[in-house]
């Protein structure tokens, strides 16, 4: 009898319908299950509902079996479609970014970077665009105001590529980066509130004013971070009016409807004649740290994110107890 004769390849031969595979089909199936929307799907990546459609049909087809299930009322992955995005996510990713490798090696880090902050664009943030500029002069950026109430939502649109946002950030589908140095909390108060004769405040002082707060859709935990409802020793802190901006935030703080926890670097930026900044000992000191979407991922993010680094290293405080602050309240949801 003939010995068998085996035969390797490296790859093996594409079917025909992997070599008839469109790279939007699997762009259109992965976006559409995140928004699990045919509209937002559509609005995404510019084109029409039905496109949307006739994309997902082409992929089915190819696979043999519905990927998603689609009523009249929602829009959900089958067994099968979740276990195709749970591999494919990965696959995906690494694609684009060998892609996008490849582009910067030829033609060096150009084009757009949107980035986005939230009250301030402090000395610290301005810092690391400058220093991101000098290496990369044909990357233009872009600087736009994130509002208070909703930290997370212009990076899940698309609208910003990365934002530099107050920490905590306990959100699965986002990669929080480095972290600026951790700075002081401050109250500020009208200047007609009787505790402004004071030098400075402790977090159990925060009992007797009301706290104004960011409003939905900032998450829940987000939001009791930066106006908390209790003090450390349990006390409750009364609740003040909720705002989508700081700057709505300050002008209700200057006509006495409570006090706001504002950084230090923040406070000094936004110093107005109605408004005292009291330093307040006893809480968490507030961090910044740039934040982006993991699948959005480019060379431009990932050289801002090195010089973000590099920047920050050089502002990292001396004093060890300030480096553990500010990797704690990176930490905590």
């Amino acid at each position: 009898m003939s010995p068998l004769h085996t035969t390797t390849s490296s790859t093996a031969t594409p079917t025909p319908e992997f070599r008839s595979l469109e790279l939007r089909e699997l762009e259109c199936f992965l976006v559409l299950s995140e928004e699990l929307h045919f509209g937002r799907t559509g609005e995404r990546l510019h084109v029409s509902q039905s496109r949307i459609s006739q994309l997902l049909r082409a992929l089915e087809s190819r696979i043999g079996a519905r990927l998603v299930d689609r009523t009249s009322r929602r829009v959900s992955l089958t067994p099968l479609g979740e276990e195709f995005r749970r591999s494919l996510r990965p696959a995906y990713d690494a694609l684009r970014a060998t892609v996008e490798s490849a582009r910067t090696a030829a033609r060096g880090i150009e084009g757009r970077l949107t980035i986005g902050f939230q009250g301030t664009a402090d000395g610290r943030i301005m810092r690391a665009i400058d220093a991101f500029h000098a290496p990369h002069p044909d990357c233009h950026t872009e600087i736009v105001e994130i509002p208070l109430c909703d930290p997370f939502g212009a990076l899940r649109s698309g609208a910003v590529d990365v934002a530099v946002t107050l920490l905590p950030v306990a959100e699965p589908d986002l990669v929080l980066g480095p972290v600026f140095a951790a700075q002081q909390q401050t109250l500020a108060l009208s200047v007609r509130h009787p505790l402004t004769a004071r030098s400075g405040l402790t977090a159990e002082d925060l009992a007797a004013i009301p706290l104004i707060a960011p409003d939905a859709p900032a998450p829940a935990y987000w939001r009791e971070a930066h106006a908390p409802t209790a003090t450390p020793d349990g006390r409750p802190i009364p609740a003040g009016p909720c705002v989508s901006t700081l700057q709505e935030g300050l002008t209700l703080a200057a006509a006495g409807r409570g006090g706001m926890l504002l950084c230090r670097p923040t406070a000094d930026y936004h110093g107005r004649r109605d408004l005292t900044f009291l330093p307040v000992t006893g809480l968490p000191d507030s961090v910044l740290g740039l934040v982006h979407h993991p699948s959005r991922d480019t060379a431009r993010i990932r050289a801002f994110r090195a010089t973000v680094t590099e920047t920050t290293n050089a502002d990292a405080p001396t004093n060890a107890g300030d480096s553990r602050n500010a990797e704690a309240a990176a930490r905590t949801p």
